[in-house]
């Protein structure tokens, strides 16, 4: 049991986005739903770490609940969040960037290559506070930080993946 703890964690996730689908969005189980998630987030590869559980196919695991949980956010908060043009556009600039530094690492090293750094960690702790935050911060000064860092991150993550060797 103990060596399935951390997939059992990482599927709670799978169906909490799930069923945020199924909610009014920013309504207070919605947000209950969603800060459960998070946390599934922050401690299934903790989980898995201890239990001595880390996996190929738990990594994997991870990343579609990743995708769900992005997905299924996109699909409920942008439609109700007033996000301002220049924040697609300042997030489209920093998706090339990941992607040309992808592209790079892969030419380089023949794999996928990926960072995962404090500075993507905060950027991703700075996007899952925006909802929980938008009773006391405007949105485009939580969106403005989190772009701002997430160019950093990208850049950053492009210098240690094509930089120097």
């Amino acid at each position: 049991m103990k060596k399935q703890l951390a997939n059992l964690i990482t599927s709670l996730r799978i169906s909490f986005s799930v069923v945020l689908l199924f909610l009014k969005p920013l309504s207070i189980s919605f947000l209950i739903l969603y800060i459960a998630a998070g946390i599934t987030d922050m401690i299934d590869g903790t989980a898995a770490r201890m239990t001595g559980s880390v996996s190929e196919a738990g990594s994997r695991l991870d990343t579609l609940a990743d995708i769900v949980f992005t997905a299924a956010c996109m699909i409920k908060l942008l439609p109700v969040l007033n996000v301002p043009v220049w924040a697609y556009c300042w997030a489209a600039i920093i998706a090339l960037i990941k992607t040309v530094t992808f592209v790079i690492g892969y030419i380089r090293d023949k794999k996928l290559t990926a960072v995962h750094s404090l500075l993507n960690k905060i950027t991703g702790a700075m996007l899952f506070a925006i909802p929980l935050t938008l009773s006391f911060i405007e949105l485009r000064y939580s969106t403005a930080a989190v772009c701002a860092v997430a160019t950093y991150a990208a850049i950053h993550e492009g210098h240690c993946i094509g930089g120097a060797e």
